[in-house]
């Protein structure tokens, strides 16, 4: 029998986001799929904005981005023609507290990839062909065993399985919810050659509809449309020549075949979330733990951060700088988060279905700014420890250095697997020394120069104040330059 800290079940974007967080904090972790290869699948398409900052924080930002494209143009047509365009966040601009105006438009296989690779550098890697049979748990960890015979020995597994999750059925953890039978899609991954790249093209008519996104790859491009009935009422399965009959029915352009099918699937939405997203040293994170309509594309996106949130309050506690306690804390904040998106998305989408129906409309009815998730919060966690902000996303900055003048942004500070401390004003200096002097790295102390006020506004501190940060960059507390000894009590009573 092997052993780990930390056995996470599945390797897509949510459970390679809990290693990496995990891995770079220095914390032993395993990851196992019971995929014999690595798929090369859209799915899942879009990075929105708060998924972008913590893909910067982990530090795989710039791979994302350049392999996405943003502010992607909606192009609405009706009987074949075209009438109508709309940019996704056209009239956002990045602002000093919020660097990414745009989600971005990226298939799923290539974010997996860039995590992976990331995960790599930590000397990790995803176990293919690894799949789990079984678990045990006991007051000191978990014993895995897989279908081969393996046994693994782990303080604590996720389960990141997805909607289907075995980790969630073996611990007999409900998933309520319903299934929505005439919310069905038919999706895969095709070329459209003779198609222009630059649009995500939207037909959508009376008797149905097709959309073709693209990638910045520009070879497959993800369709999505209503499936094929047969004439006893039956779902047509998704075939190439099955995409082909409604494209020409809905686009119209005879001088473009779909070739080269590399994915077909059926989708029925399912509106489910878990009981618990914890059972004693097991926990669920993303679509484990719940799963809705796709409208928003949140998904991904809500599992990501899932991972995040509980990546660091793990590291924390398998380090020896938090008591197990603070785990209980990712059920008390990311369920009702899950409550939240299962609300939105079926809102969402009944705003979409609503909007087809004139000319000119598309799936822009999602883009609002719930989607970004950058409203997202925890303003009534056990960890909100003061302030009218705490709990509330740690906001970007362009600051300088005030012990060195160099420039610098509050994203770059907190990278990483710490608390941070800032401090505005001069009078905050002895309070960040004394901070560092009892908490070392565990607590990153910053005195900030904030010479065109952007800090301040972003947190609302006018005037000499402290400020701490959670790893996964939440506010944690908010007080006066001398209030080194509130800031010192609640770290203690991690």
């Amino acid at each position: 029998m092997t052993t780990t800290a930390v056995l996470i079940v599945g390797a897509g974007p949510t459970g390679l986001t809990l290693a990496c967080s995990l891995a770079r904090a220095g914390v032993p972790v395993r990851i196992i799929d019971k995929s014999p290869r690595f798929h090369r699948e859209s799915r899942g398409k879009g990075l929105n904005q708060r998924s972008r900052e913590l893909f910067e924080d982990l530090g795989v930002g710039e791979a994302a981005t350049a392999s996405g494209i943003e502010h992607i143009t909606l192009r609405k047509y009706r009987g074949g023609v075209a009438i109508a365009d709309d940019v996704t966040f056209g009239d956002r601009v990045p602002t000093p507290d919020a660097p990414y105006a745009s989600g971005l438009i990226i298939p799923q296989w290539r974010t997996e990839e860039i995590l992976r690779d990331k995960l790599a550098t930590y000397g990790v890697e995803v176990e293919l062909v690894s799949e789990l049979a079984g678990f045990v748990q006991d007051e000191d960890g978990v014993t895995a065993t897989l279908t081969d015979g393996r046994r693994i020995r782990a303080a604590y597994l996720a389960g990141c399985d997805g909607g289907r999750s075995p980790v969630r059925k073996a611990l007999g953890v409900g998933f309520e919810g319903t299934t929505e039978a005439e919310e069905c899609m038919v999706i895969g991954d095709v070329r459209a050659d003779g198609l222009d790249p630059a649009y995500w093209h939207q037909w959508f008519d009376v008797d149905g509809g097709i959309m073709l996104c693209p990638f910045r790859d520009g070879g497959h491009w993800q369709l999505q449309a209503a499936p094929e009935q047969a004439v006893d009422g039956r779902i047509v399965p998704p075939s190439l020549e099955s995409f082909q009959r409604m494209f020409d029915r809905h686009a119209r352009l005879a001088g473009v075949k779909l070739t080269d099918p590399t994915w077909f699937s059926t989708f029925r939405v399912n509106v489910r979330m878990a009981d618990r997203f914890r059972v004693g040293r097991v926990f669920l994170a993303g679509d484990a733990a719940h799963v809705h309509s796709i409208a928003g594309g949140l998904g991904m996106n809500t599992g990501i951060q899932d991972a995040f949130n509980l990546g660091w309050k793990l590291a924390f506690v398998l380090r020896g700088l938090a008591g197990p306690d603070l785990l209980d804390t990712y059920e008390e904040e990311r369920q009702a988060v899950a409550a939240w998106t299962l609300n939105l998305t079926d809102e969402r989408m009944r705003a979409v279905r609503e909007g087809v129906r004139a000319p000119g409309v598309g799936t822009e009815a999602v883009i609002t700014d719930d989607i970004t998730t950058l409203g997202v919060g925890y303003p009534g966690s056990s960890l909100a420890w003061g302030g009218p902000t705490a709990g509330h996303r740690a906001p970007d900055a362009p600051c300088r250095d005030a012990a060195t003048g160099r420039p610098t942004r509050l994203f770059e500070v907190f990278a990483g697997p710490h608390f941070t401390l800032l401090g505005f004003g001069t009078a905050a200096a002895a309070a960040l020394a004394e901070a560092g002097a009892v908490y070392g790295d565990r607590v990153r102390t910053f005195r900030l120069a904030d010479d065109e006020g952007h800090a301040g506004r972003a947190y609302g501190v006018d005037g000499d104040a402290l400020v701490l940060v959670r790893p996964d960059n939440h506010i944690a507390l908010t007080t006066a330059a001398e209030g080194v000894a509130e800031v010192v009590d609640n770290l203690r009573r991690l």
